[in-house]
């Protein structure tokens, strides 16, 4: 996984979790989806990045 890639994927599962917690502390349920979205998307890039890297030499 080149550092990069790997940094976008902890930031938006970072920013996802802190705004889907915000969302369910302030009763937003909009925020607390676009927080989950947000995080999942994060998570696909991780899978992706480690399934790149399986299949590098």
């Amino acid at each position: 996984m080149t550092a990069g890639e790997k940094v976008k994927a902890k930031t938006e599962q970072v920013k996802g979790k802190l705004k889907e917690a915000l969302g369910r502390t302030v009763g937003n349920e909009r925020m607390t989806a676009e927080g989950e979205v947000e995080r999942r998307m994060g998570d696909a890039r991780e899978a992706k990045e480690k399934v790149k890297d399986a299949f590098r030499p």
